[in-house]
């Protein structure tokens, strides 16, 4: 059975916790954000949980080898 590929932009947007919950920033974290103010930038540095199950199907199988957060 060969191996699947991997969706590169779906692998870098979420990641796995400890307890296998899917992950991901909030949109927008790199563009024009030197202008921004500190609190503002701060707030696009959370990680959130994603809760939907459908988004949870579709990114295993687009991304079927995501690795955990270090």
């Amino acid at each position: 059975m060969p191996k699947i590929k991997t969706h590169k932009a779906t692998a870098k947007r979420f990641r796995l916790s400890g307890n296998r919950k899917l992950l991901r920033m909030k949109q927008g974290k790199g563009h024009l954000r030197r202008k921004k103010p500190r609190r503002v930038r701060a707030m696009y540095d959370d990680t959130l949980t994603v809760e939907h199950a459908s988004v949870r199907r579709r990114v295993a199988r687009l991304a079927p080898y995501l690795k955990k957060n270090r």
